[in-house]
């Protein structure tokens, strides 16, 4: 069924974030931890905007959907990197590999877009603040949700049925902690033009035009902030996109540097730990930025801790 099994590769050594067996232990616990706080962070935000009234809006549904992308982003990447740092050899078989890349393009792909709606959104509400219900109404919201979720599957979907014409003759050992595709294509012993020309179109499409989307966005934004005569009304109105801008420079400058520098062997070890930002550390940061930093997050906190300890006491 595959042709990683007909070239002779059934399954391939992840060479990790580092060789060295001393700092296998204390990066096992401290990623334990990353995930920890991960899977908490992002089931919290996801439960308060589920159950506080105030936060069922678009800009609220859009949130629970980039916390439960974060939420199985995570859940590709760091299990098996725990249990890599423990075991001798970091072996993960050809179909786990495939699917384990599917998966982390469906959610890295779905981030990307789901910045960009989230970005659009605020376009509307601050610009266009009397038509906003209208426009972003529950429908429209919904068939964003859907078309962020559907253009993921596709390029996922696409990159790894494309994926299945490579072959692979001896060298199994894939330069990374997961299986990402530019440390694959580089074991290949078969043409991979085709695999490379669809990466760079998934690219331009899933990363530039996003991207071009958030700055088009806010290019009107701060356009429209800055002829508010008030200051207290351009704070306010600046302070709704400060959590937003502050996920988006996390999560692209990460992505940038890792994808948009000369592939080389050193860079690619260096690509190592700015992967870490984008498939760990983003994750586990998005939901501590927009809980710190947005006031009606912290208001619905506060009321539903009170529920739930009165609710306790009774």
């Amino acid at each position: 069924m595959f042709k990683g099994n007909i070239s002779g590769v059934t399954e391939f050594s992840l060479a990790g974030l580092t060789d060295k067996p001393g700092l296998q232990l204390p990066l096992f616990l401290l990623f334990l931890g990353i995930y920890a706080f991960t899977v908490v962070g992002n089931l919290s935000m996801i439960t308060l905007i589920l159950f506080s009234s105030q936060l069922h809006t678009p800009m609220y549904y859009f949130l629970s959907s980039l916390s439960f992308i974060d939420l199985c982003q995570s859940n590709v990447i760091i299990p098996k990197m725990l249990v890599n740092f423990l075991a001798m050899k970091n072996i993960i078989s050809y179909p786990e590999c495939l699917a384990q890349l599917c998966f982390f393009a469906t959610f890295g792909i779905a981030e990307c877009q789901m910045l960009a709606v989230m970005a659009y959104d605020r376009y509307v509400a601050i610009c266009k603040p009397l038509l906003y219900n209208a426009i972003m109404s529950f429908q429209v919201c919904s068939w964003m949700i859907f078309g962020v979720f559907s253009m993921a599957l596709i390029g996922a979907t696409t990159q790894t049925v494309c994926m299945l014409r490579v072959d692979f003759c001896k060298a199994n050992v894939i330069n990374h902690y997961f299986c990402d595709l530019s440390p694959l294509l580089k074991l290949s012993c078969s043409d991979t033009f085709i695999n490379e020309i669809l990466a760079l179109c998934f690219s331009v499409f899933n990363i530039f035009v996003p991207i071009l989307t958030i700055l088009s966005s806010y290019i009107f934004i701060i356009a429209s902030i800055l002829r508010i005569k008030s200051t207290e009304g351009r704070s306010k109105a600046f302070s709704t996109c400060s959590s937003h801008i502050s996920a988006v420079a996390i999560f692209f400058g990460s992505l940038a540097f890792m994808y948009l520098q000369p592939s080389s062997v050193s860079s690619m070890d260096q690509g190592k730990v700015s992967s870490v930002f984008y498939t760990i550390v983003v994750p586990m940061l998005n939901p501590l930025i927009y809980s710190l930093r947005n006031k009606d997050v912290k208001v619905a906190l506060n009321k539903f801790l009170e529920r739930l300890f009165s609710c306790e006491q009774k």
